[in-house]
């Protein structure tokens, strides 16, 4: 299946499992080397087991990882004393274990199952994805690029709270990146390739002026070095109006680009959102976007529309998208200085809508998520569309507005909200309400 795998060798236990102290000693041992190369821990029962020596092990290493806990199946033909397993029994004994020890765990689809079985290949390439949304937000480095935005209070949150879960927030002023970028040559050979880049990313229709496509070019630049140089695994940006009035264009095609290499990043410095998006990408290993919950569509009631400027990675776009200006603000700032919107219809598919918030009031981080589906139906109107239906919409927006959620929704082309919900509530202790 692809993954690497930590074990004792056979011969370092009497029988080749973990029975005793003495084995359980010996396995967190060799936990605690490889620690830093384990994401999660798969517990599989041959036979009834010794409930003492798995949870010694597990307590001993203290490596707060997922665990997976898998007994095998009993064959009909196969009970005598001498040939049946007893693993269905002893499943419960090791998880009333695992609860004394208040060890989290996941467990298999089915309570028994064969080693070979496609479900039980199905439940480990689920269990991996929870392991890596577990480990990849329990010590994620978010870029805050800038300040948010004046008139949006809605995008507040917490450091402190997000810290906690081991979320380190990373601002930088957004005059560092402008002035990085400034100071770039128009003519080096990074700037040339970044160009290129962006013309084979979209359609910039004619009539846009070169320099504001090289000021994008330069900005990309600049945002990624600071990127990387700060190990950042996702970003929030500050998208208007500093940038417009002080550098000549949008922050939003840099955003997209980013995003579609798996770099998940928000605007209007939605660090929140942001966080959503990456544990998304997580789940599904595809691109995440950030939309407005924005209008009605119609009198339909399970379907509204989810705009942006936008930000949309191009993978979410059905057709190829066009690269010009912001509509709103290039309206009052001039579309000269606004370059750099994704536009386009969101192709039509399944999607998983999650979002984060840190609930100041209460310390502690609360979230919300679904599923739902991108339908095809018309809707005229600029920026990144989608056309979102949502079952018992009217009673998601009741739970959004009674308890004090932001209108921007993360949003990931598949459905992964039990993976989402798994990670977040058992493995990191964050409230979810799973709307259904």
């Amino acid at each position: 299946m692809g993954y690497n795998h930590v074990i004792l060798p056979t011969e370092a236990t009497p029988t080749g499992a973990l029975e005793t102290l003495e084995d359980a000693r010996k396995g967190a041992m060799l936990f605690h080397e490889k620690r830093y190369e384990i994401d999660g821990i798969i517990v599989s029962l041959p036979n009834f087991s010794d409930e003492q020596g798995i949870v010694n092990a597990l307590n001993i290493a203290k490596l707060d990882v997922p665990v997976l806990v898998q007994a095998c199946d009993d064959d009909i033909d196969k009970v005598s004393i001498s040939q049946r397993r007893d693993a269905f029994c002893g499943k419960l004994s090791v998880c009333n274990n695992l609860y004394q020890y208040n060890i989290p765990f996941t467990d298999t689809t089915f309570h028994t199952c064969k080693i070979e079985s496609d479900v039980f290949e199905k439940d480990i390439i689920r269990f991996a994805k929870i392991c890596r949304v577990t480990r990849g937000l329990s010590s994620a480095r978010i870029g805050a690029i800038g300040t948010r935005p004046g008139a949006f209070q809605t995008m507040r949150a917490s450091e402190k709270i997000l810290q906690a879960s081991g979320i380190t927030v990373v601002p930088v002023d957004m005059s560092e990146i402008l002035g990085n970028a400034n100071r770039i040559d128009n003519d080096a050979t990074e700037v040339k390739r970044k160009l290129e880049e962006i013309h084979a990313y979209g359609n910039i229709p004619k009539g846009i002026a070169s320099e504001s496509i090289i000021k994008q070019a330069k900005f990309g630049i600049a945002s990624e070095r600071w990127i990387e140089e700060n190990e950042i695994d996702a970003a929030a940006f500050q998208c208007w109006t500093s940038i417009q009035e002080n550098y000549g264009c949008a922050t939003c095609l840099t955003m997209s680009m980013l995003s579609e290499r798996l770099l998940p990043s928000a605007c209007e410095v939605d660090i929140a959102g942001t966080i959503s998006m990456y544990a998304l990408s997580l789940a599904s290993g595809n691109p995440a976007a950030l939309l407005d919950w924005n209008n009605n569509y119609g009198e339909e009631r399970n379907k509204c529309s989810g705009i942006h400027c936008s930000n949309y990675p191009k993978s979410f776009i059905a057709d190829e998208i066009e690269i010009s200006s912001l509509d709103v603000l290039g309206a009052s700032l001039g579309e000269e200085n606004c370059f750099g919107a994704v536009k386009g219809k969101v192709a039509v598919g399944p999607f998983t809508y999650f979002r984060i918030s840190t609930d100041d009031l209460k310390g502690s981080i609360k979230s919300y998520l679904g599923e739902g589906h991108f339908t095809d139906d018309p809707y005229d109107m600029d920026g990144g569309v989608a056309i979102c239906e949502v079952d018992n919409l009217q009673g998601l927006m009741k739970y959004l507005c009674k308890n004090g959620f932001e209108h921007h929704v993360a949003m990931g082309r598949d459905h992964v909200a039990g993976i989402i919900e798994e990670a977040v509530t058992n493995y990191l202790g964050w409230e979810v309400y799973h709307h259904q």
